[in-house]
């Protein structure tokens, strides 16, 4: 047989990691034409492959690998259904058939900006993993005065409930009155760590918004609410980014408020009038 891995074939289709679909083989939870996996084992369009004695899909029938990118607005939750009856971000994204979205990355209620989503869940795994160190970017706007010594205090690291944290940098981004406006970067993927950084030096976070992960940015075009397939160059960055080989992307036409096909340009820093709020009238969280 020749064909590719099972592994990276379940991977590709976001069914789990690589590390959890190994997993699953060793505890015989998967099967291959009615015969218990193994690792190693390849598998082609044809065979049939089962997870608890549930059908996948034939690996025909799955996309190949695709990222989106979506601006999430405030008063969204990251899971895929909510027990209160809140909207999630999974409501806004296109249909798939034969995969599943999965979030690389999650932004809090409260918390604007930047969500990526894949199809494929060894990319998924490698940049959320914390050995990776994928940098996050954010916009925040702080109520109130920040002194040099609150600054130096997250520059060189304060304790949380669950662990030591820090800033990589931060830079201030303007503001007028009482909000002040700072970018902050850091590696790591803590629940509501930018918040609780700030929480811990006495600062009280008003807004948040992430503009960038890893090598992707919020494009300038990408509004709030809508979403987008991530271009080839930038996809490519992203895989090396995970220390992955990228897939022959496949862009089929979503449904959904997709946006009108824009030409691309680098996005460096942000966008100060979007990004600093400050220079326009916002309204009060």
């Amino acid at each position: 047989m020749i064909g590719e891995r099972l592994q990276k074939v379940l991977a590709r289709a976001g069914i789990g990691s690589r590390r959890q679909i190994e997993q699953w083989i060793t505890e015989g939870r998967l099967s291959v034409d009615g015969k218990p996996a193994v690792l190693g084992m390849r598998v082609t369009s044809e065979s049939e492959i089962r997870l608890d004695d549930r059908l996948i899909p034939r690996a025909s029938a799955v996309p190949k690998a695709r990222v989106l990118l979506y601006h999430k607005p405030e008063g969204e939750v990251c899971t895929r259904t909510d027990p209160d009856g809140r909207t999630t971000v999974f409501e806004k994204l296109p249909s798939l058939r034969g995969a599943r979205w999965i979030g690389i990355g999650r932004l809090d209620y409260n918390t604007s900006g930047l969500m990526i989503f894949t199809t494929d869940g060894d990319l998924a795994h490698r940049l959320m993993h914390p050995s990776t160190e994928i940098e996050r970017e954010y916009a925040v706007r702080i109520l109130g005065e920040v002194s040099a010594d609150q600054l130096n205090q997250l520059r060189q690291g304060v304790e949380l409930d669950d662990g030591p944290a820090h800033f990589e940098n931060i830079v201030e981004a303007g503001g007028s009155g009482v909000n002040h406006w700072y970018h902050v970067t850091l590696k790591e993927g803590r629940n509501r760590e930018v918040r609780r950084l700030w929480e811990a030096v006495g600062a009280k976070v008003s807004r948040l918004i992430r503009f960038r992960y890893g090598n992707v940015s919020m494009p300038r075009h990408l509004s709030v609410g809508r979403f987008d397939d991530l271009d080839k160059e930038t996809m490519l960055g992203l895989y090396q980014l995970a220390g992955l080989e990228i897939p022959e992307p496949e862009r089929p036409a979503g449904r959904g408020r997709r946006n009108q096909p824009h030409t691309r340009k680098p996005h460096d820093a942000v966008s100060r009038r979007r990004l600093n709020p400050s220079r326009r009238r916002t309204r009060k969280d």
